[in-house]
């Protein structure tokens, strides 16, 4: 059973969601904690699986992949785990989720171009039927989402 967060955890949640870089002294100093009582309560969530990794975010177009497209895929249940060992293997598959509805799958994916991106949806349709939307702008992009202690009362 998972155990409530108080205020502070909530606090270097939040703290390092707007910066992963942060120096555990100002970590420490902005939730007005020792640096050894911040440590131990950063190691707490992580191990507990409240923080589960220190991530980078990056521009895609930056980098290269200036189509992002999601697709959704209605996979033949006999092919579910070939898929999903060959969606491990995509560098290009950004996020894949199990979704409700006439398809099975959901991918957001970044390529080069819409070229590379018809090849990996040719690909795809040995598992199944696909439907692909290519994104033109993104008006809010993905963030994480600000602990809220109100859903912990909740609980």
């Amino acid at each position: 059973m998972k155990r409530k967060l108080d205020f502070i955890d909530h606090q270097i949640i939040s703290l390092l969601q707007q910066n992963a870089r942060m120096s555990l002294k100002d970590l420490a100093s902005r939730i007005f904690l020792s640096s050894p009582a911040t440590s131990a309560r950063l190691e707490k969530l992580e191990r507990e699986g409240y923080i589960t990794g220190f991530h980078a975010s990056i521009n895609h177009e930056m980098m290269g992949y200036n189509i992002k497209a999601f697709i959704t895929l209605a996979v033949d249940a006999k092919l579910k785990e070939e898929f999903l060992d060959y969606m491990r293997q995509c560098r290009n598959v950004i996020e894949c989720n199990c979704i409700t509805g006439d398809y099975a799958m959901l991918l957001e994916v970044v390529y080069p171009n819409t070229e590379a991106l018809e090849t990996f949806v040719g690909k795809l349709q040995k598992y199944g039927k696909t439907q692909t939307q290519i994104v033109f702008s993104t008006a809010v992009e993905h963030r994480e989402i600000a602990p809220d202690p109100e859903i912990e009362k909740a609980g």
